[in-house]
């Protein structure tokens, strides 16, 4: 799902007092963790994911697998923390259309 600018300062501001609903172990990204970040997302459709790492390119591509393995859409990563989105079939968060 491709989102413009205004879509995703949307995003932002809703994700801004959520806390984070997934954090990652000291095992990484495991199926079992990409399985509870999918069921969140089909959940709460607008989630925050805490990656406990300060190395930028391990990160990246924890963030990268997420995204692929969840087909989500990335709204920011500010720190350790990604924020994700994916519209569920209920549509639970009204998103503007411009």
């Amino acid at each position: 799902m491709n989102l413009n600018k205004k879509q995703i300062q949307y995003l932002k501001g809703m994700a801004h007092s959520l806390k984070p609903v997934v954090l990652l172990g000291s095992n990484g990204l495991t199926e079992a963790v990409v399985a509870e970040i999918d069921y969140a997302l089909n959940h709460h459709e607008l989630i925050k994911v805490k990656i406990p790492t300060d190395d930028r390119e391990v990160k990246q591509l924890i963030v990268d697998a997420i995204i692929r393995e969840t087909e989500a859409t990335k709204v920011q990563v500010i720190g350790k923390t990604l924020v994700l989105y994916r519209q569920s079939e209920e549509k639970k968060i009204a998103i503007p259309k411009l």
